[in-house]
């Protein structure tokens, strides 16, 4: 094992910080001596005065520790500055706005002290104070960065953040309320926060649900369910939003434009929803797109190239595995186990390790 090396501490810093240790202990023991009624003119060891004796114990005080307090003060740093490596630049800024705000904070308050005693006490009160202010400040800048970016990046030049589609309030569509798989969606943790439900979408599905139609009174029904269960879910604000556009009398026109004017993305299984709401600008969240990325890599019905590695369990069974290394056992192959087979897949399970893909020889004599 490799012994951990520590980095070397800059000898110049530490001098640097030392002086200034040595230069407050100095004034320090300069003012208690003086405080005890110590005398300048008097002489108390050799040539020195007793104030003298003060300044220089303080300073021989502060000589010893001082090379102890840099160190640790130049390690904190550099902890810090490995602790920064993983901060975005909106982090940094957001945080350093915050930290100037700090210090300003902390000076205005402490200032005053300086009228109330000798300079060389307070420094370092003052210091100190503004410091962790300051590092205060910088923390909740950092923690705050939209809302400091927000209001004061446009004014300091700096480009406006633009924020994901998945961060912003979803508009729901009446597709994703009659669908209704949006509620396993939200219960495996992939959505949450506010979703924003129109009144037109909720006249749709109550005219729907009273609809002479069986079908379409059904999926209407299924709607207004999918929306109450919604409601209730964890993670979840759902709120009910008047109509915004009342001049526009398509649905579909009406969801585009509100998803525009309130900045937020439209929520759809509707395809043709979503191309058209991208086509005006609209950040669209396409719930049929999803669906048709987790799709199995195979279906029922394909035919795949497949390399048998082994025999399966079962007497005929050969196994292989598809590139995303999905096991497919196919019936009737063991004697073709190390070659090269065409088959086609006659089922797809799904089980709690992955997917189960059956297939069976496309041909006879398949091997190639």
């Amino acid at each position: 094992m490799t012994p951990l090396k520590l980095q070397r501490v800059p000898s110049v810093m530490v001098e640097a910080l030392r002086l200034m240790v040595v230069v407050f202990g100095a004034g320090v023991g300069y003012e208690v001596a003086n405080r005890l009624g110590a005398s300048s003119d008097a002489e108390v060891l050799g040539p020195f005065s007793g104030l003298w004796l003060g300044a220089i114990i303080g300073a021989m005080l502060g000589y010893v520790l001082g090379g102890a307090v840099a160190r640790l003060t130049l390690r904190t740093i550099d902890r810090s500055e490995r602790a920064l490596d993983g901060m975005s630049a909106e982090q940094a800024v957001a945080g350093g706005f915050g930290a100037v705000v700090g210090v300003v904070a902390g000076a205005m308050v402490t200032w005053p002290l300086f009228l109330l005693g000798p300079a060389l006490i307070v420094a370092p009160i003052f210091v100190f104070v503004v410091c962790t202010l300051g590092w205060f400040g910088f923390r909740v800048g950092r923690s705050r960065r939209d809302a400091v970016l927000e209001s004061v990046g446009t004014r300091a030049g700096l480009a406006p953040r633009t924020p994901s589609s998945v961060s912003l309030p979803r508009l729901v569509d009446t597709s994703v309320a009659i669908d209704g798989r949006v509620l396993d969606v939200v219960r495996s943790g992939f959505l949450h926060g506010r979703f924003l439900v129109p009144q037109p979408v909720i006249d749709e599905l109550q005219s729907m649900a009273d609809s002479g139609d069986e079908h379409k009174r059904a999926k209407g029904r299924r709607g207004l369910d999918v929306l109450e269960s919604l409601r209730h879910e964890q993670g979840v604000d759902l709120q009910t939003i008047p109509d915004e556009a009342m001049s526009v009398p398509d649905v579909d026109a009406k969801l585009v434009r509100m998803s525009i004017d309130r900045n937020c993305a439209l929520l759809t299984f509707d395809t043709n929803l979503a191309k058209a709401a991208a086509i005006a600008g609209v950040r669209v969240l396409n719930l049929h797109g999803l669906a048709l990325a987790l799709r199995p890599l195979v279906v029922v019905g394909d035919e795949v190239d497949l390399h048998l590695l082994k025999a399966g369990k079962e007497q005929g069974q050969a196994v292989g595995y598809l590139d995303d290394g999905t096991m497919v056992v196919t019936e009737h192959a063991r004697d073709r186990v190390g070659q090269d087979v065409r088959v086609t897949v006659t089922s797809v399970l799904t089980t709690a390790n992955g997917r189960l893909v059956f297939a069976k020889p496309a041909t006879a004599g398949a091997a190639r």
